[in-house]
């Protein structure tokens, strides 16, 4: 279950790389991949707008470009700079155009298992947005130039297959692990939680509308 709810806020956030210089690189890269999942859902969410579009591309780039080198050497300053300031731009993104199916079915793992929640959207993210190519392919693309593919020459929908290729990347880069199975994941709980899946409040401007066939789809194939 999602809590949102003004009571629970905070008014000011401060955002110092310093602090963050002894996070692990499990936890930096957990952390990391999260926030391009908010930048990601954000930029192809139905209520994304102007504002949320240039905080989520920005973000996007930043997070790929540093993120990899934040978990190589924690202490390298630059590199957690960077990221305290991608994080928010996909903060900024998200709590305005909201998200999709990975963050709800990414909230049905972490209810179900206590897994940490970047490492569950990391591994959702490249099927999740699979599954939302056609719901919008010109964004797809953009999202592919932000990451630093080179998309020259190539149709819409083959550019944005290349985001897809761009997130499976920096995900093997960082070290997260490839399936849920490796999670202790259950797929007999799949039902259920694609269920709860669909009554998450993210789901609801998700690019594409899934059925609970296809969103159980999308657990096994991240299995």
């Amino acid at each position: 279950m999602a809590i949102v709810d003004w009571r629970v806020t905070p008014q000011i956030a401060i955002n110092d790389p310093k602090l963050m210089v002894g996070m692990p690189p499990s936890l930096t890269a957990a952390t990391g991949m999260d926030a391009l999942t908010h930048a990601i859902e954000a930029y192809v969410s139905t209520d994304a707008n102007p504002l949320t579009d240039a905080a989520a591309l920005m973000a996007i780039t930043m997070i790929t470009q540093y993120l990899p080198k934040a978990v190589a050497n924690g202490t390298y300053i630059k590199a957690r700079d960077k990221m305290a300031y991608g994080q928010y731009l996909a903060g900024i993104a998200f709590n305005n155009a909201s998200l999709g199916y990975v963050h709800a079915m990414a909230h049905q793992l972490g209810g179900f298992y206590n897994l940490p929640h970047g490492v569950c959207n990391a591994i959702l993210l490249p099927h999740v947005e699979e599954f939302n190519l056609i719901g919008n392919a010109n964004r797809f693309r953009d999202i592919a130039k932000a990451t630093g593919e080179n998309i020259d020459g190539l149709s819409t929908m083959d550019a944005a297959r290349k985001a897809i290729a761009a997130i499976r990347q920096i995900s093997e880069q960082v070290g997260i692990p490839k399936n849920l199975r490796e999670l202790g994941v259950k797929e007999e709980d799949f039902g259920i939680m694609a269920e709860n899946a669909m009554k998450d409040v993210c789901q609801l401007t998700n690019p594409r509308k899934a059925t609970k066939e296809q969103v159980i789809g999308i657990f096994k194939a991240a299995y």
